[in-house]
């Protein structure tokens, strides 16, 4: 039998792939804004608190709030997004998230009311925020699966970052600069405002919904599809567990305030421009892979990227000065940004269409869990051991957690490149 030839044609790449889609553009205008506003009110709540109480137990409890609520509606807001509209769901949330800004808006207009009641109004609408956020991450994400071509995944996640994190950069430089030129009054109009948009660009967003699952699965079944499917694929469980525990125990953003303010003495400008430096590393870095085909190796990068976050983390910690301490948090949103594109493309391309909610729960619980519980992970270490040695010893844990996943999942270490991958049937409930 003869043999067939087959002959292979270069593709040029394409950057701009999927920005080239109308409802893409409109998904990554609304991201920017809601990602702007959002971390203006980070910056400008985390700094009140702190100004409230001096205690960086009350920074942890900030990320104890959020994550609450967040984690215990998760898999629940995932079988929402694959039930439901995703895109009304995903406008109600953003709404809520609306409400929030005007109510701290509002706390800072009523004369007297911070001092008579102190943080405890903030923790309230972090609570409601974080219940708000766990809805939002599921339909929005599952949403943005759908308004662009499989082929595009990898470009999209790409652009996605680069805007999560170009806000990100923006956001935080925004909210020190106004709250400490200005007032909080000023960055939380601006924080409202940018929120507003972000509700209403999503609202443009034309979105064709398909028609929801006629299995006659029970609500139990539904919330454990997720779960399910994310322990029966081995290579995205240890993608989602390397970001959780490197992040959860290495995470120094929740300190921000302490060392901006006892350490490297820079006040809230300064808090505002550490917070913006690791997106200022992931914008370059993924402005860099949006025009880069997709990693050959895969699997290798993702370990040696989490493995220069965590060396950074501990250089942060051990560092004086100010320009220094930028810098390895720029580097640090570099290696974070690779991570994520890896991490986010793999959900994406192995996950069936109508289990995208209810995985995206569960990335958004891991996700949530790494930097909420580890907010609250590094307040309590910090009151315990002090922050310079919280966030030193939380690197190396980090570091040795790549090393401990690296060594157990050699898949992982194998994974070549995402785009040839194809998606993963959900086992039975009987196989399981």
């Amino acid at each position: 039998m003869p043999r067939r030839r087959y002959i292979s044609v270069a593709v040029a790449h394409d950057p701009y792939a999927a920005l080239r889609v109308r409802n893409y553009r409109w998904f990554i205008v609304s991201l920017l804004t809601m990602t702007i506003s959002s971390q203006i009110q980070a910056v400008v709540v985390a700094w009140q608190i702190y100004d409230i109480t001096h205690d960086p137990l009350s920074l942890g409890l900030m990320g104890l709030a959020e994550a609450l609520p967040f984690i215990g509606v998760a898999l629940y807001a995932g079988h929402v997004a694959d039930k439901l509209n995703r895109h009304y769901v995903s406008l109600g949330a953003l709404a809520v998230l609306l409400g929030c800004s005007i109510a701290l808006l509002v706390f800072n207009l009523i004369p007297g009311f911070l001092p008579r009641h102190g943080a405890v109004p903030f923790y309230a609408v972090i609570f409601a925020s974080g219940v708000a956020r766990s809805f939002l991450q599921p339909a929005r994400n599952a949403l943005g699966a759908q308004i662009v071509d499989r082929s595009l995944y990898a470009n999209a996640v790409a652009w996605r970052s680069s805007t999560w994190q170009s806000a990100a950069v923006v956001g935080p430089a925004l909210g020190g600069l106004i709250y400490g030129f200005a007032s909080p009054r000023v960055a939380y109009i601006a924080d409202a405002i940018m929120m507003c948009v972000a509700l209403v660009t999503f609202w443009i967003i034309d979105y064709d919904a398909h028609e929801p699952s006629t299995n006659e699965e029970s609500i139990g079944e539904s919330l454990s599809s997720g779960l399910r499917f994310v322990f029966h694929e081995s290579v995205l469980l240890s993608a989602l567990t390397l970001d959780l525990f490197s992040v959860l125990l290495g995470g120094a953003e929740a300190l921000l305030p302490v060392f901006a303010d006892q350490i490297l003495h820079v006040g809230p400008q300064g808090l505002g421009i550490l917070r913006a430096a690791p997106a200022a590393g992931a914008v370059l870095a993924s402005v860099y892979l949006a025009h880069r085909p997709p990693f050959k190796r895969s699997g290798r990068t993702l370990l040696y990227a989490v493995a220069t976050f965590a060396l950074c983390i501990v250089g942060f910690g051990l560092s004086r000065s100010f320009f220094l301490s930028l810098a390895l948090l720029a580097i640090s949103g570099m290696a974070d940004n690779v991570s994520v594109l890896i991490r986010s493309t793999l959900l994406q391309v192995l996950t069936p269409e109508h289990l995208l909610g209810r995985v995206g729960s569960v990335n958004a619980i891991f996700v949530g869990s790494s930097n909420e519980l580890g907010a609250f992970e590094s307040g309590v270490a910090a009151r315990l051991l002090g922050a310079v040695p919280s966030v030193v010893l939380g690197g190396l844990a980090s570091l040795a957690v790549v090393v401990v996943i690296g060594g157990m999942v050699p898949r992982l270490r194998r994974l070549g490149r995402i785009d040839e991958l194809t998606p993963v049937e959900l086992p039975s409930n009987k196989a399981a």
